[in-house]
């Protein structure tokens, strides 16, 4: 399920990402990859343990916990920490599998990479695959999610009935059909969520 959520930080978060984005250390961006990730991906970085990363990270993960439309595609039990990428002109990186673990960096905790998420923070160009840039660059946050349903398809089936729930709630307040989807959708959850 691939789900564009429009408009997470406001335009005055945006441009103090982007400010703070301006003056970072951007170091090789393999450094996260794995071997066969490395072969193919050509981008710059932040390193996880700059104050810009910290910085942009607080305002990322703040951003998501209060998109409603976010939370109820992800269902987030977990979420890794941002990382923050830069291509510019040239720069690619080719077709490529996520790691299904992820550990955070400097814990001991480990996350199910459910779903993943790319934050732009330059306009927009293709997803998953980078091609490579031809003029300015693409900056973006990107993460993974430990989702309380694992299941993409239970997930999508939960989405569809959470979005289904929120135009009726706008729609029909008090119709007795919005109750009976919203009993359904939570005992979904119950028995779907992994908790």
């Amino acid at each position: 399920m691939i789900v564009r959520v429009p408009a997470v930080l406001s335009a005055e978060q945006l441009a103090a990402a982007r400010a703070v984005l301006a003056d970072a250390p951007w170091a090789d961006g393999r450094v996260t990859a794995g071997y066969q990730s490395a072969r193919v991906k050509e981008n710059l970085q932040l390193p996880e343990d700059c104050d810009a990363s910290r910085k942009l990270r607080e305002l990322v993960i703040s951003a998501l916990e209060r998109n409603p439309l976010f939370m109820s595609a992800a269902l987030p039990a977990r979420v890794f920490p941002p990382l923050f990428n830069r291509y510019e002109a040239g720069m690619n990186f080719g077709a490529h599998v996520d790691n299904a673990i992820r550990a955070v960096t400097g814990t001991a905790h480990r996350i199910r990479t459910d779903a993943s998420a790319t934050l732009f923070l330059s306009n927009p160009t293709s997803l998953h695959r980078v091609t490579p840039v031809t003029r300015g660059a693409r900056i973006a946050a990107f993460l993974w999610v430990q989702s309380m349903v694992k299941d993409d398809g239970q997930r999508s089936i939960l989405f569809d009935l959470d979005r289904s729930i929120a135009e009726l709630t706008q729609t029909a307040p008090d119709s007795p059909a919005l109750v009976r989807l919203t009993a359904c959708y939570h005992n979904l959850v119950r028995r779907w969520a992994e908790i």
